[in-house]
């Protein structure tokens, strides 16, 4: 029987699941006090609040499983290692390494990536039955990343420049809770989205979900976040992303079994030579 979950050939985009790691997961600070502006200024605000409040923890070490479900109900699961090593400085990105660990079918796929601010990412991907590593570039970014509803533009880096950002008003969310709505429209004319829309709790604790708008601008898909827990005594992360796609009816759970910072990785744990082992 063929099955319902097709092997991709490229799993371009998965390292930026790791930055992406930070957005739902605020400090615990106060919300941004908002200045007497435009929405476009104070969702600029908004939006540099939140990714100063997500940096800090250093590295990360996590195990995640991903659920997919198609619209017939059939499920898939997969699951893989991520390694992120937090680079600092202004003009340098992270580096973040991933590496499949099951089924049989993309067990050893991995893949190495240097998050850049100002410029195109850059990535090695080994694949297993080619048994060599091949530097790839951030085209397709409206593909499917490995058969799940994200695609490899939902799991990028995602700049606060790289948005024109405008606050849309407030109005009730999930568990009681009155959050900003937060657009964000990407600059690059090739993004798959005419925009984002960012449910921020205006406590400043939490993103609770993000729709995404397809170039017609028909709602195409929605992402919550859960399962908020405390990684390392500070950092409050969500460890339930359900991704649901309105148009097609699938859906895609990441459901992170562990996540630990500070594991005291280095540069040299983020080399080419590392995608043959992980």
């Amino acid at each position: 029987m063929k099955s319902p979950f097709p092997v991709p050939t490229s799993i371009v985009g998965l390292a930026g699941l790791l930055v992406a790691l930070a957005a739902p997961a605020l400090a615990q600070n106060p919300a941004p006090v908002l200045p007497a502006a435009s929405p476009a200024e104070q969702g600029q605000a908004i939006a540099k609040k939140i990714a100063e409040r997500s940096s800090g923890y250093g590295d990360m070490v996590g195990e995640v499983e991903m659920t997919l479900r198609n619209k017939g109900g059939d499920e898939a699961t997969r699951r893989f290692t991520l390694k992120l090593l937090e680079r600092p400085a202004a003009d340098e990105g992270d580096y973040s390494l991933v590496v499949f660990q099951s089924p049989a079918d993309v067990k050893g796929t991995a893949l190495l990536s240097h998050v850049k601010i100002n410029d195109d990412d850059d990535q090695w991907l080994y694949l297993p039955a080619l048994k060599r590593v091949k530097r790839i570039s951030s085209q397709s970014r409206t593909g499917s990343f490995v058969g799940s509803e994200f695609s490899y533009e939902d799991l990028s880096g995602n700049e606060v420049a790289e948005h024109e950002w405008k606050l849309d008003g407030e109005g009730p969310c999930r568990d009681g809770k009155t959050c900003y709505k937060l657009e964000a429209r990407p600059k690059d004319p090739a993004s798959g989205y005419q925009k984002r829309v960012l449910f921020v709790e205006k406590d400043g604790s939490r993103i609770q979900k993000v729709v995404f708008y397809d170039r017609r601008g028909d709602k195409l898909k929605a992402l919550k976040y859960d399962d908020y827990k405390k990684v390392g005594g500070r950092f409050d992360r969500a460890h339930r992303w359900h991704m649901k796609n309105y148009q097609t009816g699938k859906e895609t759970l990441l459901t992170f079994r562990s996540l630990v910072v500070n594991k005291g990785l280095t540069e040299s744990d983020f080399n080419k030579a590392q995608l043959k082992g992980g």
